[in-house]
């Protein structure tokens, strides 16, 4: 299993042998600390907690606790699986140019947005006489059941939520700066954390 947890840098691009432009998203991941370990003979599965340190030499507390220390760890996630069992901590390393990986984090909040903007509307009519109809929902339906039906596509609070990414691939890894080079975009704003889960390439139709 290859997983960690970093900070979303920004965006950038990159140049391939053949002289094409690779549009890249920059991740910061000091080394995660394992900090809990889930084993199937004593939890009924194998899973292992990673800790990412706020700062570089961070170090790891002789008392090892589920809760969080915020002085120390910007974050904590569990990730199901196995790793070496020699381990107390993982970095870029594990990953190598070309892995395919799913990317997790908490996209950028909007605020309260209409449906144009949050469910991609078309709009109402340009033409002459249509005043104040342009960003309008228009009609959400029938008088029965005389309420809105669960789900409607309406306006409403968008962004800040949980999004996964999945099929990037690797381009490059700075072991020695502790950044990874992902291609194409991933979710959050600039300094969010993100989780990095490897996984099994799909060959493209």
């Amino acid at each position: 299993m290859k997983a960690l947890l970093g900070r979303k840098v920004g965006m950038s691009q990159v140049f391939s042998p053949n002289g094409d432009v690779i549009p890249v998203t920059l991740i910061s991941a000091l080394p995660n600390f394992i900090t809990i370990r889930r084993t199937v003979e004593k939890d009924g599965y194998a899973a292992v907690q990673l800790a990412l340190p706020k700062k570089e030499g961070a170090k790891l507390g002789e008392k090892r606790t589920p809760k969080i220390d915020t002085e120390t760890f910007a974050a904590r996630k569990e990730f199901h699986g196995e790793m070496p069992a020699d381990a107390s901590m993982v970095g870029v390393d594990q990953f190598v140019i070309g892995d395919a990986i799913e990317v997790t984090g908490v996209s950028k909040g909007k605020g309260y947005a209409g449906v144009v903007k949050r469910h991609h509307f078309k709009g109402g009519p340009k033409s002459h006489g249509h005043k104040h109809v342009l960003r309008r929902p228009g009609s959400i339906g029938s008088r029965f059941p005389q309420h809105v039906m669960k789900g409607m596509r309406m306006a409403g609070r968008m962004g800040s939520d949980q999004v996964t990414v999945k099929n990037l691939e690797v381009i490059q890894i700075d072991a020695t700066q502790n950044l990874v080079a992902v291609k194409g975009a991933v979710p959050g704003r600039r300094g969010s954390v993100v989780e990095i889960r490897g996984i099994e390439k799909k060959n493209k139709l």
